[in-house]
């Protein structure tokens, strides 16, 4: 029987080393279910690729096929640690939107330093990017999060359809997670119909207690570099926050505003997941000039860099 591999070239030859799956520990006590997609290309491989680690937006799961997807899509660029944020699947707890998931990407990064990665970059996916945007912050920062510091910083951030702030109610999408968050039949629905548990009440209403916001804190990544990629036909998040988190990073980021692109994993467009694997050499340079995608790249959008305005989004 012939073996087809995963690539056009039919080799005979297993090119994709096997997906494992392990559950991890976080510092605040949770357990998260994992699977690590090794580096696609096992036959004629280079030096040893970096590690991205995948943090899924609200509702993604390993088993879900848009965030497997993109997992799969990134192999074939870096070894993939994909996680299960807290409250969904197969991991305990409950999802706090973005706050406490920075104690899973921290988990995730430590993780894949252990595993022999000399650089890390964390790609996350609508709520996931508000968590690897605030992780990456507060690592780098040495801020405290609920008395707890964070150890591992990773080297690049990528963050795809992450919010600039806060109880965005401004889309029909956003109005229904709210509901989802902040009523009890909202958070049956939740847990039934997508896996995911939100604990009552989901956050603080206390402002002096809340989270700070990305658009707050992406300013503290830098000198380690960002890329933002958001849809033009994102219906969750307008292209406000985008820009927002763009003009608070600093000129260690840059915008992709992609055209076609709706929100997340399941909005993906064909070639954008390949497109943000062959960019991460790039990315981990400190966006390195003259690079085949820094050339006539027609998504890349110009911004000017107000620098870390707490609010200004």
């Amino acid at each position: 029987m012939k073996r087809t591999s995963v690539r056009e070239e039919d080799s005979g030859v297993l090119d994709c080393a096997p997906t494992v799956y392990r559950v991890l520990p976080t510092a605040d006590a949770e357990i998260l279910a994992t699977a690590l997609l090794d580096y696609g290309p096992l036959v004629g491989a280079g030096p040893r690729p970096p590690a991205a680690v995948v943090v899924p937006g609200f509702s993604g799961t390993i088993a879900r096929r848009p965030v497997r997807s993109v997992a799969e899509g990134l192999r074939w660029h870096a070894s993939v640690l994909l996680i299960e944020t807290r409250g969904h699947g197969s991991s305990t707890g409950r999802c706090t939107f973005g706050d406490r998931e920075v104690f899973d990407v921290d988990a995730a990064v430590g993780e894949a330093r252990r595993l022999g990665y000399d650089r890390v970059v964390t790609v996350g996916w609508s709520m996931g990017g508000a968590a690897v945007v605030r992780h990456a912050a507060l690592a780098r920062s040495g801020t405290a999060v609920h008395g707890r510091l964070l150890r591992h910083t990773p080297d690049a951030v990528v963050a795809v359809s992450a919010t600039s702030r806060w109880f965005v109610r401004d889309t029909a999408p956003m109005r229904r997670i709210h509901w989802m968050a902040e009523t009890s039949t909202g958070r049956l629905v939740a847990r039934l119909g997508f896996g995911v548990r939100i604990p009552a009440p989901p956050w603080s209403l206390v402002p002096a207690e809340q989270p700070a916001a990305p658009v707050d804190l992406i300013g503290q990544i830098a000198p380690a570099p960002t890329l933002i990629v958001h849809g033009e036909l994102d219906g969750y998040f307008s292209l406000e926050h985008p820009r927002a988190l763009a003009a608070a990073a600093g000129p260690s980021a840059r915008l992709w505003l992609v055209p076609g692109f709706g929100h997340a994993e399941a909005g993906a467009i064909p070639g954008l997941v390949d497109r943000i694997g062959r960019y991460l050499p790039d990315l981990l340079d400190g966006h390195r000039d003259g690079s085949e995608l820094d050339v006539d790249n027609s998504w890349e959008t110009r911004v000017k860099h107000t620098g870390n305005r707490p609010g200004t989004a």
